[in-house]
């Protein structure tokens, strides 16, 4: 098998790609730029440069790829620079989902797509598969376009939507974890929100789940997310004494306090049960995820 991941340099790239080097599937990652992976001497890996907003580029490198399966993550996934740049944001987001389809329906691979809890509202919290999508920002409108996109595929396809995803992050890119003990190594004063719920999930069961998604193929979406609903507050809460670190040094502030450009749902967070089900995916405790992440 043949699995080709778009922004595979990114969060979900890295992991996704280990784990499927251990599962001997081939590899062909795909990023803007240069390759930032340590995996160059597996034999089963191979990294391409390919731009998404370059069609001529993406339909070669796919075709020459003749991937089995391609997990489409390349994305402009943070929702403030979505909002103060919209024109590069649907570029990346839409048009760029675009291409990739229309290549990979040329070669009849089936299409995995990577979404995100930030089509909906966050008006209920704990939304099922089927619950009607209401993004309340420009980088969930995009990332439902390009939803609708892939449910149009005249191959097989599937979705794995996810939320707000930890881990040990070796790309470089610091999630809530990485700010969270960096600032309270140094002693700083951190505000959390603590009027937004979310079901924090863990990056090696997001790459689990999509494994499971590849594995088996099934056709529709599927919400891969951890079943803990907590308050980012809570979260680092939990976070710094689990490492030891000062819990005063955390501020409980409400997202009002920050000037954010892109408005952010109050309360995602996803039922887990089709996934549960259909799949076999089972996510660790969230203290199991911290020990995983920091240790």
């Amino acid at each position: 098998m043949r699995v080709l991941i778009t922004g595979a340099n990114g969060f979900l790239g890295y992991s996704l790609s280990a784990l499927l080097l251990k599962k001997g599937v081939a590899v062909i990652a795909t990023g803007s730029g240069p390759c930032r992976l340590p995996f160059q001497e597996n034999s089963l890996f191979r990294y391409i440069p390919m731009d998404i907003t370059v069609p001529a580029a993406v339909h070669q490198q796919i075709k020459l790829a003749a991937a089995d399966i391609i997990v489409h993550t390349a994305a402009m996934s943070k929702p403030d620079e979505c909002e103060l740049h919209p024109e590069k944001a649907y570029a990346v987001n839409v048009r760029g989902t675009a291409e990739v389809l229309e290549a990979a329906a040329s070669i009849g691979s089936h299409f995995l797509f990577l979404s995100t809890d930030f089509i909906f509202d966050g008006q209920t919290g704990m939304y099922q598969e089927e619950d009607p999508p209401g993004p309340v920002n420009y980088y969930g409108q995009t990332k439902l376009e390009a939803e609708l996109l892939t449910r149009q595929y005249p191959f097989d396809y599937s979705i794995a939507r996810t939320v707000l995803v930890y881990g040990n992050n070796r790309s470089g890119r610091k999630n809530i974890l990485g700010m969270v003990k960096e600032k309270l190594e140094k002693g700083e004063v951190f505000k959390v929100v603590d009027d937004q719920l979310r079901t924090p999930t863990f990056i090696e069961d997001l790459s689990f789940g999509i494994w499971k998604m590849i594995e088996q193929r099934p056709k529709g979406i599927f919400h891969i997310a951890g079943e803990e609903q907590m308050t980012p507050y809570e979260m680092v809460v939990r976070t710094a004494k689990f490492l030891g670190y000062n819990v005063n040094l955390l501020q409980r502030v409400n997202a009002s306090t920050f000037t954010e450009p892109a408005k952010r749902p109050l309360k995602t967070g996803f039922d887990i049960t089709k996934a549960k089900k259909e799949l076999g995916y089972q996510p660790v405790p969230f203290e199991k995820g911290l020990e995983l992440t920091f240790y």
